[in-house]
């Protein structure tokens, strides 16, 4: 083992994957120094859904990395969907910032692009290192990281800020003792393999169908290769567990439109899996560091926003921090409004999603507004525009058109009466919640800044501490 001596930078960034190198780049490209450290070396895979919708391509554009990631050849999904047995929703995604298609991008390659995005910034990515504690000042105040590779060399660097994009087990916000303000435990696993996809004529679409309370979607990627994510109920976590091939194919095969569109297809990967989950908010900044991407939020991943927040906001925290690192009380602020900012533009997608997340049968509601988006003109793009950010869960699936879903079920004579009801005084109470838990949460969010930090113990990690848990998304 041999040390090196104290070196300095302007930021540490700590995960040098979508959110890191977003960060790293934001910063670069303001003139600052950055030092960015993964445990990884690139290009490596993570686990995570990986699926692209306009505002992705948009967020890449401003990091200067959609080119690159371009090369990679995956296939524009023009069109998305979300089917049931009895009617699909399909059809094109509206422009976000002049780009009008999704993808799909396996991580080693989207990756890969993005650090070397960074390097071509001016930052300086470390591979294959591992933080092992923080430094800080007599105040408390964050001012450093102390690390190891894993050829053995250990190091400290000292810094004006240190960022943790370094997933949602990460080891910046366990040093710092930070806390989830707000949780919500997923209702649904992830399995997920590749299939090798020679369907060309249908590699334009993403799909998403639900039968009773499965959950299963088909997204063309690079590599002439689709993606293929389950998405069933927690409770069958066990049946995985057990035997993860027969609970897959049984789950592939039980879904008719999934067994349909999959004809041709051929498995190409090992199945894997996800069984714990849960969404949150953490407080995501404090004296000298903050944490993005996974790190700081994360989503039910049903709705794929992980990787377009991470990219959003490393590079919005990036751009907040550069102007403000050369004085301590302008650079909390700047932190600090930063994630204000965060959170008011992902409250409602994360409230969105935990409700897409309930591991519910389809409920004649549901059916009704499937049949009513796929009738209409426009109706399909409405939807994916919640997707895409365009726009608000609660414009698209408003009051008014709830009502109108409500009596369309009403007047089916195939819907019983009593299950029309039951579900409707379900989400009639669900929807309270939702507005309870929205006016309490910035008041959590409030009371968990205010709280002070239990600062751990500084602690030496084995040089073969195996990673932390990847980051779904990001």
């Amino acid at each position: 083992m041999s040390k090196q001596g104290i070196e300095h930078t302007d930021v540490v960034v700590v995960g040098a994957r979508c959110a890191g190198s977003a960060t790293a780049i934001a910063l670069t490209r303001r003139g600052r120094k950055v030092i960015a450290l993964d445990g990884a070396s690139f290009p490596s895979d993570t686990l995570s859904t990986h699926l692209f919708f306009p505002n992705h391509w948009a967020e890449l554009e401003r990091l200067g990395a959609r080119d690159r990631v371009m090369a990679l050849d995956p296939p524009l999904h023009t069109h998305a969907g979300l089917g049931t047995s009895a009617v699909e929703v399909v059809g094109p995604f509206r422009a976000y910032e002049g780009f009008a298609a999704g993808s799909c991008v396996r991580r080693p390659g989207l990756d890969q692009a993005l650090v070397d995005t960074a390097r071509d910034a001016g930052a300086e990515v470390r591979e294959r290192t591992r933080v092992r504690d923080l430094v800080r000042d007599d105040a408390g105040r964050v001012v450093g990281v102390r690390y190891r590779t894993r050829d053995g060399v250990e190091g400290e660097i000292r810094a004006k800020l240190v960022v943790g994009a370094d997933g949602r087990g990460s080891t910046i916000a366990r040093l710092v003792g930070t806390r989830s303000h707000h949780e919500w435990e997923n209702r649904r696993m992830m399995a997920f393999a590749y299939y090798d996809d020679p369907r060309e004529a249908d590699r334009h679409v993403a799909m998403q169908w639900r039968q009773d309370d499965e959950l299963v979607t088909v997204f063309p990627c690079d590599g002439g290769q689709s993606l293929v994510l389950l998405m069933p109920p927690a409770t069958r976590a066990d049946e995985f567990r057990d035997d993860a091939e027969a609970a897959y194919e049984k789950t592939v095969a039980g879904v008719a439109p999934l067994a349909a569109r999959l004809e041709r297809c051929t498995r190409a990967s090992k199945i894997r899996a996800s069984y714990t989950h849960p969404a949150y908010f953490r407080h995501s900044h404090g004296p000298g560091w903050a944490l993005t991407g996974d790190a700081g939020h994360f989503k039910d991943p049903v709705t794929a926003q992980g990787i377009r927040d991470a990219l959003r906001f490393g590079r919005l925290l990036g751009e907040a921090a550069a102007p403000a690192l050369d004085d301590a009380a302008s650079l909390d602020l700047a932190l600090q409004e930063w994630e204000a900012d965060r959170d008011a533009q992902c409250l409602a997608m994360y409230q969105w999603a935990n409700g897409l997340g309930l591991a519910d049968d389809i409920s004649p509601i549901e059916n009704a507004a499937y049949r009513w988006f796929a009738s209409r003109p426009g109706g399909p793009s409405d939807v994916l525009d919640v997707f895409s950010r365009r726009q608000a869960p609660a414009q698209v699936f408003s009051p008014a058109r709830v009502v109108r879903w409500v009596a369309q079920a009403a007047r089916d004579p195939a819907v019983p009466r009593q299950q029309l009801w039951s579900t409707l005084r379900r989400d009639v109470r669900r929807e309270l919640a939702r507005i309870a838990e929205e006016r309490r949460f910035a008041r959590r969010r409030a009371a968990s800044a205010r709280q002070p930090f239990v600062v751990p113990a500084p602690s030496v990690a084995p040089a073969d501490r195996p990673e932390a848990e990847p980051a779904v998304g990001v």
